[in-house]
């Protein structure tokens, strides 16, 4: 029975760097082989990092990418791994325009190349914009199995690249993903998988990459899975990793060629160049081969933690700073830039105005005594009061100039030391415009501003939970879960004063953001109509505000930014 050892490459790249990924795939490449890999699977966009947005439509960018693909087989052959069979995805282009394509090398040279079929379009994606579809699919056998290639959309869809395949007979199929985590990815992921190896009549090897890229975060995930649906094997999430695995398919003839689901299929027969050879079983594999799935609350933390390492490392900076208000919301940022960073990398200020609680300074200066993290204390009263005084301020004006002369303190601070900003702000205040533009909004990344409010306090204590599990301090202090949320910029405020309670108001908000339920739809489930009006008003009301605050890491299926694209000019109201 054909056999081959295949490893799967979950390596984390930066769009742009192509000498940096093209390291990364020797490395790995090598690593496979002395692992006894007869193939190995890259990601898609290997050598570019996804996505590459409006890069695909540099001429040099796509140029540099195809050269380097000629550079890597070379390399591979030189670093004396040239006969595992490897596919790296990057960009090309032709007359047609760019590709979102993907190599397969041997022997040093570039022995197949395939385009994707299917572009997608919807939420993160704008794959239309930069991208030409492909019509060719690329078999190649390699000792006696035939080896089919489908580009991560390719796979999601139904029809195309997958059901040609598996009329044209193929014995597996291996598939380069970028495909970005959002909250239980897997329960929709792992099932697509198995169902497409049922459709192909193939096990479906399934390579996805992992790390931070601007708001997105790749969980990895990778996984083969066989035949029957079965899942054969899976990589750890949120860490680079190599998966090997050994495939046995049925001895069977070379499949067809043609036309088949509207694609041309092609072959190339790699035996003739390299003999007509079964692939020798490697010494077996030791370890677990299924990583187990992260619970719930310990996946979302990953992905946070590591979007925000790698925004911060791949933009070159070394240190992050956030205002420490001993509220919930900075404990957790707070929390988050140390298990990213490590506690020296993070400076936390605690910045009081009159009208500040003694509880506020005192949990700040716990919060960052727990995390062993650096903190500083600057008082902002005379600040405030020189613009009181001078403008004659009160009211709304008076509550947000401290708010702004935070910002700007901070970012002052930022100026100074280099550190990194960090907005503190969440997706309930975001959603219905509870922040200060200048103020509160400022920085260079929101690591939960993709987090309702009752999901900060649920990762809070889950936090210390785990924590406490591995005998260690809980790193949020108590009363910083426990107490009423207040922003304290009045005497006796309370976030309520202006805000439904935070349960019902999330609840309102994953309908009509999460689901794009309309008014009725919100009545119909029970909501009370006024609180529905008021809450839907300001929601539609502060995209100007959206437009204007930090990116952070997505982890929804709809984030603010590229998944909820609304025009700040719109006089459409969801009314009764």
């Amino acid at each position: 029975m054909p056999h081959l050892r295949i490893a799967l490459a979950q390596i984390n790249t930066t769009v742009g760097d192509l000498t940096g990924s093209a390291d990364r795939v020797v490395e790995q490449t090598r690593a496979a082989a002395d692992a006894g890999a007869h193939v190995v699977v890259f990601p898609e966009m290997t050598l570019t990092g996804y996505p590459v947005e409006d890069l695909a439509l540099r001429a040099t960018f796509a140029r540099a990418s195809r050269e380097q693909v000629d550079v890597v087989a070379r390399r591979l052959a030189e670093a004396g791994c040239g006969d595992v069979l490897t596919y790296i995805g990057y960009l090309d282009t032709d007359e047609t325009g760019p590709r979102n394509a993907a190599a397969a090398l041997l022997g040093g040279a570039v022995v197949a190349t395939q385009y994707k079929h299917h572009l997608p379009n919807y939420g993160v994606f704008d794959e239309r914009r930069n991208f030409k579809p492909g019509t060719e699919l690329d078999v190649v056998r390699v000792h006696g199995v035939d080896v089919g290639m489908v580009i991560c959309e390719d796979l999601w869809q139904d029809g195309g690249p997958v059901a040609a395949l598996g009329q044209a007979g193929v014995d597996v199929i291996v598939a380069p993903n970028a495909s970005p985590y959002e909250r239980a990815k897997d329960d929709a992921r792992l099932p697509l998988v198995a169902s497409r190896a049922r459709e192909a009549g193939a096990p479906v090897v399934y390579t996805n990459c992992v790390g931070g890229q601007d708001d997105l975060v790749f969980d990895g995930d990778s996984m083969v899975v066989g035949v029957d649906g079965t899942l054969l094997a899976r990589a750890p999430q949120f860490a680079e990793h190599l998966l090997l695995t050994d495939v046995e398919v049925p001895a069977q003839a070379p499949g067809a060629a043609g036309e088949f689901a509207g694609l041309t299929v092609r072959r190339r027969d790699l035996d003739v160049d390299i003999g007509d050879t079964p692939a020798e079983p490697g010494a077996p594999l030791e370890g677990p081969l299924i990583a187990e799935s992260l619970p719930d609350e310990a996946e979302v933390w990953s992905a946070l933690v590591l979007g925000l390492r790698d925004y911060v490392a791949k933009n070159g900076f070394r240190s992050v700073l956030l205002g420490m208000s001993g509220g919930i919301d900075s404990a957790v940022v707070a929390a988050l830039a140390v298990d990213a960073l490590g506690p020296d990398a993070v400076h936390g200020v605690a910045m009081p105005s009159a009208y500040s609680s003694e509880h506020s300074q005192s949990d700040a200066a716990e919060l960052a005594e727990r995390l062993g993290c650096h903190f500083r204390l600057e008082p902002i009263a005379d600040m405030v009061k020189v613009y009181v005084d001078q403008l004659s301020l009160h009211g709304l004006a008076e509550e947000n100039i401290q708010a702004r002369v935070r910002g700007m303190l901070v970012m002052a601070l930022s100026n100074l030391d280099g550190h990194l900003v960090l907005a503190t702000g969440n997706k309930t205040e975001l959603a219905v415009g509870y922040s200060t533009i200048y103020g509160d909004a400022v920085g260079g990344f929101a690591p939960i501003k993709d987090l309702f409010k009752t999901h900060v306090w649920q990762l809070a204590r889950w936090r210390n939970d785990e924590a406490t599990k591995r005998g260690e301090t809980p790193p949020i202090p108590e009363n910083s879960i426990t107490k009423p949320p207040s922003a304290e910029l009045r005497p006796g405020q309370v976030d309520t004063d202006s805000l439904p309670d935070y349960a019902l108001l999330d609840d309102i908000l994953d309908d009509y953001i999460e689901g794009d339920r309309g008014y009725a739809d919100l009545l119909a489930a029970g909501f009370d109509a006024a609180v529905i009006d008021r809450v839907v008003r300001m929601v539609d009301a502060a995209e100007y505000k959206r437009r204007q605050y930090p990116p952070g890491t997505k982890i929804t299926f709809k984030a603010f930014g590229r998944d909820r694209r609304l025009p700040m000019t719109n006089l459409w109201r969801e009314t009764h």
